[in-house]
């Protein structure tokens, strides 16, 4: 029997279910143990105040070294860079749709959301990207699960709201997307759209029954966007954004960072076969251009 631990919303019983459907498939015996986590519990700050987006990991994480779980499931977007010492992510699934989603009361695209129009997201690399393009829109705070960002949005809470893309879809809501932003006008969250595996580092066991679900072209993706995230030293306090995707044999890493009012901002671009080069080829590519200026160095 293996334990999969996990968060409680709809979208993380998803993943965890989705993990569990594929190993059962290949003969395992497995259950879910749901676990609630400082990021469920306090919704009425900023997700950064209350230890940014690895609230959403911590208490799953200490089960996971005191042994009451065997693997946890997460959204990659959601994983530090740095990891608690006796953890590793062992696993990486297929990549769904990395792009944002945009959706609005009136059916509207982003360009066409009249000036005045109050948007929800918490998220900064959100904030900075709308407010450089569409200085016009009001951003305010958006915190909660998918159900509860959509539910907000029906009770006229605001006028239009974005979403990972690849939450939304495994909801099986796509009808409500307004429209799939393209990484041109809003680039995604390093690991978006990836489900990752996390274990303790050693257990032979778990990362023998994982390894058929790890997709090797995602891995080598998100290694150039995770070290490109750990090199700008970001994370949810960090207006970034960063797309790596295949670009024939190599890779195509895009970046950005910003700051929060989108008053100012960076993007980059380059390409390449080795993922850690390009990656810290286009963090200094950035820093060199005064990326640290947005990053408080």
């Amino acid at each position: 029997m293996l334990r999969i631990g996990t968060r409680g919303s709809a979208l993380a019983l998803w993943q965890a279910n989705h993990v569990k459907a594929r190993l059962e498939a290949r003969g395992e015996s497995i259950e879910i143990r749901t676990i609630t986590t400082s990021g469920d519990r306090v919704l009425d700050r900023r997700l950064e105040a209350i230890g940014g987006k690895g609230a959403f990991l911590k208490e799953i994480e200490e089960a996971l070294l005191a042994g009451e779980v065997d693997l946890a499931v997460h959204s990659l977007k959601d994983v530090p860079t740095q990891l608690p010492e006796g953890l590793g992510l062992c696993a990486f699934l297929e990549r769904a749709d990395p792009r944002d989603a945009l959706v609005s009361r009136s059916g509207a695209a982003l360009a066409a959301l009249p000036p005045g129009t109050r948007l929800g997201t918490t998220s900064l690399r959100r904030r900075s990207q709308l407010r450089a393009r569409r200085p016009d829109l009001v951003v305010a705070d958006l915190r909660g699960n998918v159900d509860t960002r959509l539910r907000r949005l029906r009770e006229g809470s605001f006028d239009a709201i974005l979403l990972a893309a690849a939450g939304i879809m495994r909801l099986g809501r796509a009808a409500e997307i307004s429209e799939l932003l393209d990484p041109e006008v809003l680039l995604p969250a390093p690991g978006q759209g990836v489900v990752a595996v996390e274990s303790r580092v050693g257990d032979e066991r778990v990362a023998a029954a994982v390894a058929p679900l790890h997709h090797e072209a995602t891995a080598r993706a998100i290694r150039a966007e995770r070290v490109f995230l750990e090199a700008l030293g970001g994370g949810c306090n960090v207006p970034l954004g960063a797309l790596a995707e295949g670009d024939g044999g190599g890779l195509r890493l895009r970046a950005y960072v910003g700051r929060e009012d989108g008053g100012a901002w960076l993007r980059a671009e380059r390409r390449g076969a080795d993922p850690e080069a390009l990656a810290r080829s286009v963090a200094e590519d950035l820093l060199s251009r005064g990326a640290g200026a947005f990053l408080g160095r």
